[in-house]
């Protein structure tokens, strides 16, 4: 892992958008999830309505699965320190975490959760609100190898070797 010199970014991201989740993409990421065989999952978020929203529809979809949703855990988009969260994050110890919200605020607590915290990026599943490459760049692609997500047309993405790649499955099959 390339070193992290803080969690803060020097600035904000530019293209810090807040997509609606959409059902193709909650039934992806559950499909991931199931094919991960996990059974329990910790939902991270930032804080915004739509971030809020898509935390509910994930852990509602999960539990309709069969699984259990162990924790959910906002973060700001601005803060001094994300330790905080990040602890509360890690400590529930699931099968696997899922993440979205705003570009800069996932990049924050992901730099923290990197630097300070026991999680990896290949037990995590993420939103299309972070699957943009921009977004994964504010962290870079070379300390996330492992992270996947979804698209909001239910097809999935991953990091690996060091660079994003897409479509990696279709919504026939994860």
């Amino acid at each position: 892992m390339d070193p992290l010199t803080s969690p803060l970014l020097k600035s904000p991201a530019r293209h810090d958008a807040d997509p609606a989740v959409t059902r193709a993409e909650v039934a992806a990421l559950v499909r991931l999830a199931l094919a991960r065989r996990a059974r329990t999952i910790a939902i991270g978020s930032g804080r915004t309505p739509r971030a809020l929203e898509t935390t509910r529809l994930i852990a509602s979809a999960w539990e309709r699965a069969g699984g259990i949703a162990l924790a959910t855990v906002t973060w700001p988009e601005t803060a001094a320190s994300w330790l905080r969260h990040a602890s509360r994050f890690t400590d529930a110890d699931p099968d696997l975490w899922m993440m979205t919200g705003p570009a800069t605020g996932w990049a924050q607590m992901t730099r923290r959760l990197l630097w300070s915290t026991p999680w990896r990026p290949e037990r995590t599943l993420a939103t299309a609100a972070i699957g943009d490459p921009r977004t994964l760049a504010l962290v870079g692609p070379v300390n996330l190898n492992g992270l996947a997500g979804t698209t909001a047309h239910g097809t999935t993405w991953r990091v690996e070797d060091d660079a994003f790649h897409y479509p990696v499955h279709t919504q026939e099959g994860p």
